[in-house]
């Protein structure tokens, strides 16, 4: 087993993996034990994409079973020359964010899966838990799922097109089965590797327990290198920093913004909107 459990409500039905556009691609779903991936690909790649899946997990799994404490330490890992890329890969973005490897092992399938589809299809959008790898010819947005928050699927991400991909990742202390100290309705996070903002989006989502704790998350999401941006979302308060397009939809009002590429935006309370 690979995933902790928790006594957090869980969204067995996944609903919001309607949240992501792409329905102009080919979509399968592949489960395997803990891992329930979404995929959107150019062609039918589910066969592949099964293989991936148990190769990648097959070897975080051998990995467990020679060094348990991999899987159980919530503190940065030493690094460990002969393990595997995948490992290496976990150990070193979860140091970045002081925490544990295993914050990082749903980006993690989902980046090293990302990265194999991509040599057969120019366009790969994969969910796992909350962790999207998105590498798309097209603009897509991507709502935000905020549990009972009244920003539910009202913040919705922008995401250009890129020659590359991007990992969009949130934590939750109230909904999903990962482990989280804190008690965010949604921390968002935003990087060039999936890893980087699964771990960053557990460790900022540990911070924020009460609406004043928004603020004291921006700031630590800024100081983690390689995070381009953070939306937190806790009751009626939201903060947002970095590269970030977004639009908030409350009720019939509309509000857009383009990047914000410096400082942190104020937390807005729900008022402001309405």
């Amino acid at each position: 087993m690979i995933f902790p459990q928790t006594n957090k409500i869980e969204y067995k039905e996944r609903k919001y993996r309607n949240l992501i556009e792409g329905k102009d691609l080919i979509s399968f779903q592949i489960k395997e034990k803990e891992s329930d991936l979404f995929i959107r690909t150019n062609q039918e790649l589910s066969f592949y994409a099964q293989q991936m899946v148990l190769n990648f997990r097959g070897q975080i799994e051998n990995y467990i079973n020679s060094y348990p404490l991999f899987k159980s330490t919530l503190l940065p890992y030493s690094q460990d020359k002969k393990a595997p890329e995948i490992i290496s890969s976990m150990i070193h973005a979860a140091a970045l964010c002081e925490v544990g490897p295993m914050a990082a092992v749903a980006g993690a399938i989902a980046e090293f899966v990302g990265k194999e589809l991509l040599n057969y299809s120019s366009e790969v959008i994969i969910e796992n838990g909350g962790d999207i790898f998105i590498k798309s010819n097209k603009v897509r947005k991507v709502s935000i799922f905020a549990g009972s928050s009244p920003f539910n699927q009202k913040i919705i991400l922008k995401i250009e097109s890129k020659e590359n991909y991007i990992g969009i990742c949130t934590s939750s202390g109230i909904v999903g089965p990962s482990l989280s100290f804190g008690k965010a309705d949604a921390v968002t996070v935003i990087s060039d590797s999936v890893l980087l903002a699964d771990a960053a989006a557990t460790t900022v989502g540990n911070i924020v327990k009460t609406r004043k704790d928004v603020e004291q998350g921006l700031a630590y999401a800024q100081k983690i290198q390689g995070v381009k941006g953070a939306v937190i979302i806790k009751d009626d308060k939201i903060g947002l920093w970095g590269d970030i397009n977004f639009t908030v939809v409350i009720y019939l009002f509309s509000y857009s913004s383009d990047s914000i590429h410096k400082g942190i935006v104020s937390s807005i309370a729900l008022s402001t909107f309405l």
